[in-house]
């Protein structure tokens, strides 16, 4: 990456959920890295909290509740994991920002679970969206912010893969490139 530097921590996040809302699904996983050093980042899978489940989600990232029911870290523990990581890359004086293609979806998932589990978001209440990002800078459509075209633009076309990790990953990087783009017409 260039020489953008932040005076912020801005973290890349990426969830994969069994279903449109907190409030009846289940947050799946968790994947995140900073922006400006996608190697420092963060993965876990979470125990389901009930098994409710659209078959549509399943399709789209392929976790099994069985299997996470087994191998999947239990909530409790998986935010405070994640808690720990966001202190550990994040300086004393500076606070995480959570950035998010489509943060609308990921941010309703993973302040619940901090709120839930931990009592607090350690993100706060903002959520930076790459897609409002995208809108404004190129003074598009909604419509026009869709993962496809905009990686047309930012990502050589690369389509996401649904780990929740390398999406958050490829997100760093296209938000690294819309950054640098909007700071370049200034």
């Amino acid at each position: 990456m260039s020489s953008i530097s932040f005076d912020e921590t801005y973290v890349s996040v990426d969830v994969e959920t069994a279903g449109p809302n907190p409030s009846q699904y289940s947050l799946l996983s968790i994947g995140a890295c900073l922006i400006t050093d996608t190697e420092k980042k963060f993965y876990i899978e979470l125990q389901p909290i009930n098994d409710n489940l659209q078959p549509e989600s399943y399709d789209i990232h392929q976790l099994s509740l069985e299997r996470l029911k087994s191998s999947g870290v239990p909530p409790s523990e998986a935010m405070v994991k994640f808690e720990t990581w966001l202190k550990d890359i994040t300086p004393a004086a500076a606070s995480p920002v959570f950035v998010a293609f489509n943060a609308p979806f990921d941010w309703m998932f993973v302040s619940d679970y901090f709120h839930r589990y931990l009592g607090y978001n350690p993100f706060g209440h903002a959520a930076l969206d790459m897609k409002a990002f995208f809108m404004g800078l190129h003074g598009s459509n909604w419509k026009d912010t869709s993962m496809d075209n905009v990686a047309i633009h930012y990502l050589e076309g690369k389509q996401i893969s649904h780990n929740a990790l390398e999406d958050a990953q490829d997100q760093a990087k296209l938000f690294y490139r819309l950054y640098d783009e909007a700071k370049n017409q200034t």
